[in-house]
């Protein structure tokens, strides 16, 4: 005999700890299942196995379950954590054994039962591996029943590994093909994180609340809460936050209380309601203390975050530095880089507020600190964003030989990152793809599967075959279907990492000849003894670099931003040539600059070309005018206009070098456009003409953006 046992996507945590155990008792050598095996635990809930041999029984982690029955010696199993046991016996020899998951040898009998619980073994660790498991286990199943714990169970494997959209697919398949509450609620937080926001609530809402345990009614609530809380509905948030917490303060659930009651406090704190979320945070860390260090540290973070956006740095640095003490007490190997809690984190916001209160003295200390942490967890995002704080200290507090070290090392993090996402994006597209593959050929194994099922019953009722017939080519329709869904959707994710190549390509195409140009500048100042004012424009210089690197990763960012850049850009650039030209910047007072967002680097070219080709050359100083407007609620234009010689005469006194690098500049601002247009539905156009028809007609670039 043996006990297997691994870990749920999911517990079902009823009250006090509890949780449901589900599994199943099986004969070892033919796997046939046994019905009415007694099922106990020491002290608590009792049930027996249905007539597939499964069960389901609450538990806690330690109590002793026990097995009994007439045919084999009773089986003492203790439980670990909220896991699916498989119980195999062997009633005719009456022997009996426990044995771990890692000592259990898969049989070639393909059983359907021993698949499962492999697929369920690599969820975590090998989805690829997973997913073949469940493909064989779909091979041999019988019944509905079957096929909706193998959809379940591969739902369960692309919702771990964020492939929310296919979880989605098969939870509903699971669904069609067994009716399951628990299925319901995990198919709506699903649609939350593919953000199908709407399709979320009426998953919830269709639910018949009278066949929901009170674990299940207080998490419906909670993802009710959820899903208004990221779409900024707070009221209906806290309306059903505040459901659930009445459910599970009647009923003890308490990992439930601390979460609603922090959930709440964050709630009304993005509504602005600052008192009441305060009242809120104090009930959740207290009820966090009581649980454990891990939820202690996790809460008194929460309430840290919620100091700093109210601008409170005494009070966050006070509830960071606590959390702190308590990591340092704790095992923290098991927090990942990408957790909101870990130390270097910590260290780098205590930092951080130290720097806004201009306490240079004490921010200093923390950010180093955060950054030999972060190194020695090799967490480039906290090293990074640190480094940069700290090199942000330095320069505030004078000290301008250190702040540029600092920098440059910040700039090398940029670089190692900007290299990092690029290999992380090539091994997501591949990933997505094998996944896809996989998916389509469990589409594929299906549609076979049906067709022999169709087979099969032809035979046996030959006066129905007409009938069968358009049963079966129906179906076999709707198949073909899933699976070209599922090709479709292939196709376009791998389009879209494509896209996604091609703009980082062309944006790191521009930035080499951006870079170029200023140095020149700053080159041409050394030159001319004029060590002041190069050191102002190297200053100026390293704070757009720095914005422009850190801008690389975005599609988009909020105009605000980009004019702020082409503001300091400009001012660069007028640096340069004081004597040739004015510049000007006017934003409409109708404009609602907040609404829109923007390619970055997309007006630098055009500015770019009206002061080296159209202004530079001019006799008299000129002007450059950027121009802001907001035509319609949705469109908002930007104009760059220069009354230098225009575009004819600039184009006659150019080398044949310089037009060969204007034509590959614009074309790759073409290029980008077209491609930014396509991912995202014809949102930017550019248009450029002559500003006046007269012998130096000067040149108008006219940019339109259009609201999401």
């Amino acid at each position: 005999m043996g006990v297997y046992g691994h870990a749920q996507q999911e517990a079902d945590v009823t009250s006090a700890g509890l949780f449901t155990i589900r599994g199943s008792v099986i004969e070892s050598d033919t796997y046939n299942p046994l019905s009415k095996v007694n099922i106990e635990v020491n002290g608590g809930s009792y049930t027996t196995t249905d007539k597939q041999g499964e069960f389901r029984i609450q538990a806690k982690k330690g109590d002793e379950l026990v097995i009994r029955h007439s045919d084999f010696e009773t089986v003492y199993y203790t439980i670990k954590s909220n896991e699916r046991i498989t119980i195999k016996v062997n009633p005719s020899t009456n022997k009996l054994g426990v044995s771990s998951r890692a000592q259990k040898v898969y049989s070639n009998t393909r059983d359907f039962r021993a698949l499962i619980d492999s697929a369920d073994a690599y969820l975590k660790t090998d989805a690829e591996k997973s997913i073949q498991f469940l493909a064989d286990a779909l091979t041999v199943s019988t019944s509905v029943n079957d096929n909706a714990i193998a959809y379940e169970t591969l739902a369960d494997v692309y919702f771990e590994w964020k492939q929310y959209d296919l979880a989605v697919s098969n939870y509903r398949i699971s669904l069609q093909n067994k009716d399951s509450n628990e299925v319901k609620l995990k198919l709506a937080e699903s649609f939350r994180f593919n953000k199908n926001y709407q399709e979320s609530i009426d998953t919830y809402e269709d639910i018949n609340k009278d066949e929901l345990s009170n674990w299940q009614i207080t998490d419906l609530f909670e993802g009710l809460g959820d899903v208004f809380r990221v779409t900024k509905d707070y009221n209906n948030a806290i309306a059903n936050y505040k459901l659930g917490l009445d459910l599970a303060q009647k009923h003890m659930i308490t990992s439930k209380i601390t979460d609603l009651n922090s959930k709440i406090a964050q709630s009304y704190g993005a509504m602005g309601s600052d008192e009441e979320a305060e009242d809120y945070f104090e009930k959740s860390l207290n009820l966090a203390e009581q649980e454990n260090t891990k939820r202690a540290i996790e809460e008194k973070v929460k309430v840290a975050d919620f100091q700093n956006s109210n601008q409170a740095y005494d009070d966050e640095i006070k509830f960071r530095q606590e959390a702190l003490e308590r990591m340092s007490g704790f095992e923290m190997d098991t927090i990942i880089n990408e957790s909101p809690f870990t130390p270097q984190k910590q260290n780098y916001k205590i930092g951080n507020a130290y720097y806004l209160q201009k306490d240079y003295n004490k921010a200093i200390p923390y950010l180093e600190k955060s950054i030999e942490e972060a190194d020695a967890k090799k967490d480039l995002i906290v090293k990074k964003d640190a480094t940069r704080k700290l090199s942000e200290v330095y320069r505030d507090a004078g000290n301008i030989d250190k702040a540029l070290m600092t920098n440059f090392v910040y700039e090398s993090l940029v670089d190692e990152i900007y290299i990092k996402k690029e290999q992380e994006i090539a091994q997501a597209a591949r990933f997505r793809q094998d996944l896809s593959d996989k998916q389509s050929r469990i589409s594929s194994l299906e549609s076979d599967r049906a067709l022999s099922s169709t087979i099969y019953e032809l035979s046996l009722e030959r006066n129905k075959r007409q009938q069968l017939i358009i049963y079966s080519l129906t179906g076999g329709l709707l198949l073909f279907l899933v699976a070209g869904y599922f090709m479709y959707k292939s196709i376009k994710q791998q389009k879209l990492a494509n896209n996604l190549l091609a703009l980082k390509s062309l944006r790191s195409q521009m930035n080499p000849h951006f870079i170029f140009n200023a140095l020149n500048s700053v080159n041409s100042f050394i030159s001319s003894n004029d060590e002041r004012t190069a050191n102002k424009y190297l200053s100026d210089f390293s704070q757009l670099m720095r914005a422009v690197l850190e801008n690389s990763e975005e599609d988009f960012i909020p105009l605000e931003k980009e004019i702020e850049l082409l503001e300091l850009y400009t001012k660069l650039e007028h640096s340069r040539f004081q004597d040739k030209f004015e510049f000007h910047i006017n934003i409409e007072n109708n404009v609602k600059i907040n609404d829109f967002q923007i390619p970055p680097m997309l007006l630098q070219p055009y500015i770019e070309n009206a002061v080296w080709h159209g202004l530079r050359y001019k006799k008299e100083k000129g002007q450059l005018m950027i121009n802001v407007s907001q035509p319609t609620k949705d469109e908002l234009q930007i104009a760059i206009i220069d009354d230098g010689i225009g575009r004819e005469r600039s184009k006659a006194m150019k080398t044949d070098n310089q037009k060969k690098h204007n034509s590959k500049g614009l074309g790759n601002i073409k290029k980008r456009v077209a491609i930014l247009n396509e991912m995202y539905k014809d949102k930017v156009d550019v248009f450029i003409d002559d500003y006046q028809k007269e012998e130096e007609s000067g040149t108008k670039v006219v940019v339109t953006l259009k609201k999401d």
